[in-house]
């Protein structure tokens, strides 16, 4: 009887002209499914520029999918370990961010770009409590954490 081993895969790094990551990416991911090539995962982290995290079980399959693409400057010795790469696939919450005095930017509703003061967080149902800078009184509203965006710290 032959066991079929199954060979885990690793994270390579490929460096990229900065702000040509989702290009590359998706240039990637159409050569990847045409020629049948085992590349498990193709990640282009929003804050990290200039590079692309790559899963694939070999480093010559990582080479197969980036050759000759103009915007590949070339790919990392080494692998990444999936410890350094979570940061970038768990996403933050907005709500945990922000706490009691902070000023807010309104992003979306009917007091979208508006700025307020942060009086009370609930991180629990993800709203949060503010008193809006720009009305003629002190009105506190209750909005939802995604619809804020932190602007200065309290």
């Amino acid at each position: 009887m032959s066991e079929k081993v199954v060979k885990r895969s690793e994270i390579y790094v490929v460096k990229t002209t900065m702000g040509q990551e989702m290009n590359v990416a998706r240039m990637m991911e159409s050569r990847v499914s045409a020629r049948k090539i085992p590349i498990k995962a193709i990640l282009v982290p929003e804050g990290v520029r200039g590079y692309i995290f790559v899963e694939s079980p070999a480093r010559h399959y990582v080479y197969e999918s980036v050759e000759g693409i103009k915007h590949v400057k070339s790919i990392l010795d080494g692998v990444v370990k999936p410890s350094e790469v979570e940061k970038y696939i768990v996403p933050k919450r907005i709500v945990d961010e922000i706490s009691v005095g902070d000023t807010v930017e309104i992003v979306a509703g009917p007091f979208r770009g508006m700025q307020a003061k942060v009086v009370r967080v609930d991180k629990v149902k993800e709203e949060v409590v503010v008193e809006l800078l720009e009305a003629a009184y002190t009105l506190p509203v209750t909005v939802r954490a995604p619809y804020l965006k932190k602007v200065k710290t309290g």
